[in-house]
């Protein structure tokens, strides 16, 4: 019986290795059947990425120039009340922009949707509740939307960096 060369192992083993999935590449999907349709590629750019025009990497007097004067302001988070239905919160680090938080309540009127939010609509839960967060590695941040069941539900939607 004649043995590859040792040199020749490594090679052969990940060709092995990558014919049978085990190549320990992480993946958001699951794998697929033979003959199945891939697996969907996430979209590579959020739908809802800024909030009135403050984005990640916005440095503070940017975004508190877009938003006005916080209620509360720290060199880490500003809270705003922008009307009786809606507030946000933004973070810094460095004195740039980390994460965006939006929350609405009572009169959802001004509120955007999942679809608005992300790209696509999302089944609600059992008890009515919808949340979904998606990831943009290329972009950097993720997007969630979250929406709570009941009579009086409240819809957040953060922004954040990874």
């Amino acid at each position: 019986m004649v043995f590859p060369k040792r040199k020749h192992i490594i090679p052969l083993l990940a060709g092995l290795f990558c014919l049978l999935g085990l190549s320990g590449g992480a993946s958001n999907y699951p794998p697929t059947a033979v003959g199945a349709a891939p697996a969907p590629t996430p979209p590579e750019k959020a739908v809802f990425s800024t909030y009135k025009g403050v984005g990640l990497g916005m440095k503070a007097d940017e975004a508190r120039k877009l938003l006005g004067s916080p209620k509360d302001k720290s060199e880490a988070q500003d809270f705003y009340v922008l009307s009786d239905n809606e507030t946000a919160q933004i973070y810094y680090e460095s004195g740039a922009v980390t994460a965006i938080s939006i929350d609405y309540s009572g009169d959802l009127k001004n509120a955007p949707s999942c679809k608005q939010v992300l790209g696509e609509e999302v089944s609600p839960k059992p008890d009515g509740g919808i949340y979904k967060l998606v990831r943009f590695p290329k972009a950097g941040f993720w997007v969630s939307f979250s929406k709570t069941a009941g009579s009086n539900p409240i819809v957040s939607i953060t922004i954040q960096k990874l």
